[in-house]
């Protein structure tokens, strides 16, 4: 069996140069795309790892907001963004608190 050998060459690497190279300058319209992407996808993530943290399937969580299955999934897949107040609901449903605070 052949094995694939991993180096890691310990560079430091300027990730706001790898995504400018990639998506654009901060600010084009390239890059913006790609960051709400990202966040989209990341608040999939977050609501994912919520809801299986309390033991409740999609559909449960889409009848607790009055929605169905397959949004929650494209929510949580990252293909959609819910809107602020259906996130509200979900971290309802889920028995969370979302806590706003000043970052200054």
């Amino acid at each position: 069996m052949q094995t694939k050998e991993h180096t890691n060459n310990h560079q430091i690497v300027d990730y706001s140069a790898v995504l400018a190279a990639k998506y654009g300058a901060i600010g084009t319209p390239e890059r913006i795309e790609a960051e709400e992407k990202a966040l989209a996808f990341y608040t999939g993530r977050v609501i994912e790892g919520a809801r299986k943290q309390v033991h409740i399937t999609q559909a449960e969580l889409a009848e607790r907001i009055g929605s169905d299955k397959a949004y929650i999934s494209r929510i949580e897949s990252g293909k959609i963004e819910p809107k602020v107040s259906t996130f509200y609901r979900i971290m309802n449903a889920l028995g969370m608190n979302i806590q706003l605070s000043m970052s200054i």
